[in-house]
């Protein structure tokens, strides 16, 4: 019986696949690294993210602000001078940690950003394996623990998006209940998020009841199969959700600024 020598190490790039398999990580990288540049500026911006009823999901739950939707009014007094602020800072490491740890998100960037393998059957830059049992990448287990922070900051954004249905007359009164475009990109952003959240594979095992076994928990075999559900297009959630909670930053911003126009529909 003849066999084939098996190619144990690859330099760097190479590989037997004739498609473009450079375009997806080429394009993951430059979608990535814009939301990163972005999302850092509009954070120590620390201002325009608030408009009317609108409160930027980059900036929510506001802890400590200058804003009316400040949880605590304004910023303490401990904080040190010479750092800035912006009541961003406070929360966003919440979200932001929690996507650098998802699982899919690690294989996007693990290609895109260390070529840890370029692609599949493609030569990669290092010839050893650690996995991620060493530091630093053992810190990618604390996905588990931010998916209950992250469930609290969602359900914070849901009560935004209902509050940007809620208008204040200019004349005085209580607030009356209209439809602005605003109001709908922050409840297709909830709606979005929502949708990555729920369909991760850590948010699978605590539907199933946190055990190994489905067959122990008739209820959490159903919940698991309803999370399977979302999960199937885990990647469509998770970029979908991406540009939009991004989109929902401009737009406030941009609003705020006196640059678009938010339009009454009701």
């Amino acid at each position: 019986m003849s066999t084939a020598p098996v190619v144990l190490h690859r330099r760097f790039g190479h590989t037997a696949r004739r498609d473009a398999w450079w375009i997806q990580p080429l394009l993951v990288f430059f979608a990535l690294s814009t939301f990163v540049v972005y999302a850092t500026w509009a954070a120590f911006q620390g201002e325009h993210y608030t408009y009317g009823p609108y409160l930027s999901p980059f900036y929510s739950p506001e802890i400590f602000g200058g804003s009316p939707h400040s949880w605590f009014g304004a910023r303490p007094a401990l904080w040190p001078g010479f750092l800035t602020y912006s009541p961003a800072l406070l929360i966003l490491p919440i979200p932001a940690l929690f996507r650098v740890t998802c699982y899919y998100c690690r294989g996007a960037y693990y290609k895109s950003f260390w070529a840890d393998p370029p692609a599949c059957t493609v030569g990669e830059p290092r010839h050893s394996y650690w996995g991620e049992n060493s530091f630093p990448l053992v810190l990618q287990n604390v996905h588990r623990y931010l998916l209950f922070l992250s469930v609290f900051v969602l359900l914070i954004l849901a009560f935004d998006a209902y509050a940007g249905f809620w208008f204040h007359d200019p004349d005085g009164g209580a607030p009356r209940f209209g439809i602005g475009v605003g109001s709908l990109v922050l409840t297709a952003n909830v709606v979005l998020l929502a949708g990555y959240l729920f369909g991760c594979h850590s948010m699978r095992h605590v539907a199933g009841g946190c055990v190994d076994q489905l067959s122990r928990s008739p209820l959490g075999s159903r919940t698991y199969a309803c999370v399977s559900c979302l999960n199937r297009r885990h990647m469509v959630w998770a970029w979908s959700s991406l540009f939009m909670v991004g989109f929902a930053d401009l737009y406030v911003r941009l609003c705020s600024m006196g640059v678009w126009t938010d339009f009454r529909i009701l």
